[in-house]
């Protein structure tokens, strides 16, 4: 399924597409996924979505279903594309998809340390909901929290 959104194309996610994914995940996080955690959700099912901006990867998401919920998982836009409503356009997107498909709410994790997705996710309508401790790598053997935020559909 291809989607236009003004001139952000949202696609389907193929394994051919995992290196410049790659790209964009190792610019904009710290602890970026692998190439692997990729891999291994295209080939478990889940909805694996590129935005590509005039044939050039802009974003990327991927989102698991259960019944009456989707979890999503991973969202990152190109770090010289944020902040111009890409993020919030594939956001959007996802909310959507996941309401075609049934689900009542979307869950996800999010680092407190990262304010421009808070803002993000608190724009599209999410709030939180509770905190997973020590979640996510930090440095130096550290860890840092999760916000778990929901948003009901």
């Amino acid at each position: 399924m291809t989607t236009t959104l003004h001139k952000l194309v949202l696609r389907e996610m193929t394994h051919g597409d995992i290196e410049a994914v790659m790209r964009v995940e190792r610019s904009i996080y710290p602890w970026p996924w692998t190439a692997g955690n990729f891999s291994d959700s295209l080939n478990s099912g889940y909805l694996c979505t590129v935005a590509e901006l005039e044939g050039v990867m802009a974003g990327y998401a991927v989102m698991i279903f259960a019944p009456y919920e989707a979890h999503l998982l991973t969202i990152g836009i190109a770090s010289g594309l944020q902040r111009q409503g890409w993020g919030s356009a594939l956001l959007d997107a996802l909310l959507a998809r996941a309401r075609q498909t049934g689900a009542e709410r979307v869950l996800l994790e999010v680092r407190p340390s990262n304010a421009a997705a808070l803002a993000l996710y608190r724009k599209n309508g999410f709030r939180e909901i509770g905190i997973r401790r020590s979640y996510y790598p930090a440095g130096d053997n550290a860890r840092e929290d999760a916000i778990v935020m929901e948003c009901m559909l």
